[in-house]
């Protein structure tokens, strides 16, 4: 990437670089293409692999908020093909990837692109995401109150933060969003945690 560029730009000016990386996890294997100017060309970071471990059978609706290449929406699609995945992205390169991987897996799910939320109708019943920490924590923080808004009753969100990158203050945080948010998996310094219950915004409990 260039100096001022980084995988949560909408357009990177990166020189294209794609490579072919295979992933596996769920139990299941995929093959994607990967380019300069996305999170994680080389293949599944350690924090998204302990993601897709973590994550229920899916049930309704699913959105992977902040899709990057397709990782985590095409390995769940391929696990569960009867899965109603959504995927989208604020980097229009990695979102072109993600439809790319898509086809190329077989998988069938939409990919739409814009900043968090932006172009993103409906509500959902799981929401997954590894946030883009390096975007800094009130747009990490923004993330998770939109998700709060767009959950179905019953519904819940996953999300994986390192420890040493804030994942106990995102926990605290979450509990101001959520009746229950609590870390459900622990591996090689991330945290994955879920978050249920919405609670309305005007709580008294949302004051941090």
């Amino acid at each position: 990437m260039t100096s001022s560029d980084h995988y949560y730009t909408a357009e990177p000016a990166s020189a294209h670089d794609r490579r072919v990386v295979r992933c596996a996890a769920l139990g299941v294997t995929a093959e994607f293409v990967t380019d300069a100017g996305v999170f994680s060309r080389d293949g599944l970071d350690t924090g998204t692999a302990a993601l897709l471990e973590a994550l229920p059978e899916p049930a309704g609706r699913v959105l992977d908020l902040g899709c990057g290449w397709g990782a985590v929406g095409v390995l769940l699609g391929k696990r569960w093909p009867g899965a109603q995945i959504v995927m989208t992205d604020v980097n229009c390169r990695a979102a072109s990837l993600a439809r790319e991987n898509l086809r190329r897996n077989g998988v069938s799910a939409e990919v739409l692109t814009g900043d968090g939320f932006e172009n993103v109708p409906g509500s959902f019943d799981l929401i997954v995401t590894n946030p883009p920490i390096r975007a800094g924590k009130a747009a990490v923080y923004r993330l998770f109150a939109d998700a709060r808004a767009r959950l179905n009753p019953g519904g819940a969100l996953y999300a994986v933060i390192r420890k040493q990158q804030g994942a106990p203050s995102a926990l605290k945080y979450l509990r101001t969003l959520f009746s229950s948010a609590e870390v459900v998996r622990r591996q090689s310094g991330f945290h994955v945690i879920r978050a249920q219950g919405a609670l309305p915004p005007e709580n008294p409990r949302q004051r941090v």
